[in-house]
């Protein structure tokens, strides 16, 4: 940092503002930052996407890398190159990539957007792509999502290279190229990370600072690696991160993410049995690399087929059992420590991705000074990750803000990445947004009821209200359906892949059809709802399980219905491990951490009332005047969850029955700020 710089902070908060101006980080009418960055921002795009220090860029290919057991792993190395096409001699800081979906598809990627004049033209005709006329504003956003920054964060970023940085793609273990069993975030798994830093810092075309950067698991693993502390990783640059993998997708709730996860270990299985033909040619095939995909062609399918397909909790295999047991080792690799990160950490999540639980809690563990994290939050799906970044008014591309991250923490250039927006969300119902922290400041948690009251405002199984205090007694019954699949928590659940049709992801009402809604009377003022969120719920079931899942909708005056956030729950799994739940001060949850285990298993009494806490992803979002709050209650939310099959018998799909009891009542206790008039 210049010593200008240091001289600027050490002065009063007026005079700060007046410097933050004139740099462009925020607006001179509001003293706000400036979710794109302002003239710096630009200044970010401008150095990346202008002329680079290097004309072109050298790769070597399969080079392999040796763990300590003795599995060798294969990397693709990206370096700078002079206009000879020959790697420069000077050390570089470098990148770390481990993908478990082949370096093969990182190349084909990196090959496709280095087509002179082609790659351009297809990136242009993607960002100006749309049928959202059409009702297929979703798969608008995912063509919107490449052009944002998301493919080069996800495969090679050259202009990064070329920049001089080398960039090193792996394939994870058991994957891609690599030998060994694909051990899907184990210990040998995450012990690869640090010795692959380690591996390339000692390389000579290092200078031994290294960052890691990707996409998804690409992500988590860069997590797992910092928790770790490498001496030479110096900064990462995680997108759409998860860190508590079985609330996050594997189980969220106890139920099965039968959505997503069939397709993803189809998709790291299938490219991880292609062979590298290269090595075929050339006589250097590696016969290891066969014997373990021969041992272990499908890595976890077992384990997915038994949850769906295996009758009584006692004859669930010993696999399984693992996942259902929080002392096990796989559980214990599935739950990330973030509180050990002590690099600078730039978050990028989304609102609906299956890992939102996970990225802002990420975010705030992170153990680093303000302006060493930071968290921008969009409002995308797995699949549509960046769609937006870029445009006017947004923050900038996500390759850019990765080159201004590393560039500030591997090559010290002061370029004031560091004083950008701790915290920049899109604030569903308004825009982008900057802030100081999330949530965001002036929140108050308050109890809203769920009253039987008709509210007038929904089609569904029970149109109730939301009331400042309990109403009237009543019992309100409601069936597993299959009206879910039209939905956001099934786009969610699918990674986006169910979000082309607006119909069901950007409005709720064909789903509330078979389901409970409570709706508040309209807003007075525009109100900020920010943070975790949780539901209480007093049930009666006529089986010894159930299943229920709720949501927090934005409803328009024409009657749109648009989820914020959901949660889900096993009711039988619903005991609360009380040292990493959180409350709010009024004593009600705000994340009754469900243990998700057998062992604290308790098997519901058919007719007898009993309390449910039900957590919900952290969320951003603002009510404007004349909108409405609005809970969503359902009793089966395939396909985002799905319960363990013995879970699923138990309860026999009976309906379910939420006992509104003024001495026993229900609620939401959620964080509001301003004055709704409620």
């Amino acid at each position: 940092m210049s010593r200008r710089r240091r001289l600027l902070r050490a002065v009063t908060t007026s005079v700060v503002t007046v410097i933050a101006v004139s740099t462009g980080l925020v607006t001179a009418q509001t003293g706000q930052a400036m979710p794109d960055g302002g003239a710096l921002g630009a200044q970010w795009t401008a150095t990346h996407t202008g002329p680079q220090a290097y004309p072109n860029v050298f790769v070597e290919w399969d080079v392999p890398v040796t763990m300590s057991d003795g599995t060798v792993l294969e990397g693709n190395v990206y370096r700078p190159a002079d206009a000879s096409g020959q790697p420069i001699t000077e050390p570089t800081p470098t990148i770390v990539n481990l993908t478990p979906y082949s370096k093969l598809i990182s190349n084909l990627a990196d090959s496709a957007m280095s087509i002179p004049v082609l790659s351009d033209a297809l990136l242009g005709a993607m960002r100006d792509f749309d049928l959202s006329g059409l009702g297929l504003g979703g798969l608008t956003e995912v063509t919107k999502a490449l052009p944002a920054g998301l493919a080069r964060t996800f495969s090679v970023d050259r202009n990064l290279v070329r920049s001089g940085y080398t960039q090193v793609v792996v394939d994870v273990r058991g994957t891609g190229f690599s030998q060994g069993r694909w051990q899907v975030f184990g210990e040998r798994e995450q012990l690869d990370g640090v010795e692959v830093v380690d591996w390339a810092a000692r390389q000579p075309w290092s200078n031994g600072s290294i960052g890691m950067t990707g996409v998804s698991y690409s992500a988590i693993n860069q997590l797992q690696t910092a928790e770790r502390r490498p001496a030479a990783l110096k900064a990462i640059f995680p997108v759409v991160p998860g860190s508590d993998l079985l609330r996050d997708i594997a189980a969220t709730g106890g139920g099965i993410g039968v959505g997503f996860l069939p397709l993803w270990l189809m998709a790291v299985n299938g490219t991880k049995l292609v062979p590298n033909v290269q090595s075929l040619l050339n006589g250097t095939f590696d016969a290891r690399w066969l014997a373990d995909r021969a041992a272990d062609p499908l890595t976890f399918f077992n384990v997915l087929l038994a949850a769906l397909t295996v009758p009584t909790i006692e004859e669930l295999p010993d696999v399984l059992l693992d996942i259902v047991d929080d002392t096990s080792a796989i559980r214990t690799d599935w739950l990330g420590h973030p509180d050990r990160i002590d690099i600078p950490t730039f978050v990028y999540g989304g609102w609906h991705d299956i890992f939102t639980y996970s990225s802002p809690q990420v975010f705030n563990a992170v153990n680093v000074p303000a302006g060493q994290k930071k968290l921008v939050m969009g409002d995308t799906y797995h699949l549509t990750t960046a769609s937006g970044m870029g445009a006017p008014g947004a923050p900038p591309r996500l390759d850019v803000l990765q080159r201004a991250w590393f560039d500030k923490w591997l090559k010290g250039i002061d370029n004031g990445i560091d004083d950008y927006a701790d915290v920049t969300l899109w604030q569903q119902g308004g825009a982008w947004t900057s802030t100081t922290e999330f949530p965001r400041p002036g929140m108050d948690y308050r109890r809203l009821y769920f009253d039987p009251a008709i509210s007038g405002t929904a089609r569904s199984v029970h149109d109730g209200s939301l009331s400042a205090e309990p109403g009237a007694a009543a019992r309100l019954t409601v069936a597993p359906g299959l009206t879910g699949l039209c939905s956001r928590d099934a786009a969610t659940g699918t990674a986006g892949g169910t979000a082309v049709l607006d119909v069901c992801a950007k409005d709720n009402r064909i789903n509330e059809l078979n389901g409970l809604t409570f709706t508040s009377a309209p807003v007075a003022e525009p109100t900020a709802i920010s943070g975790p969120i949780a539901v209480h719920l007093n049930t009666v079931l006529d089986a010894t399980d159930g299943y229920w899942a709720v949501t927090v909708n934005d409803v328009a005056p024409d009657g749109r219905s648009t989820v914020w956030t959901s949660g889900q729950l096993q009711a039988s799994l619903r005991a609360v491990d009380e040292a990493k739940a959180t409350r709010s001060p009024n004593g009600d949850y705000t994340d009754p951490y469900p243990i998700l285990t057998l062992a604290t298993r308790t098997p519901l009494v058919p007719g007898e009332p009993t309390a449910v806490d039900i957590g919900l992803a952290a969320t951003d979002g603002v009510l404007q005047p004349g909108h409405r709050l609005r809970i969503d209650v359902f009793a089966l939310n395939a396909p985002r969850g799905l319960p363990l099959r013995p879970l699923l018998n138990a309860s026999e799909l009976k309906p379910q029955h939420l006992e509104l009891d003024p001495n026993r009542p229900s609620w939401v206790n959620i964080p509001i700020g301003g004055n709704p008039g409620w």
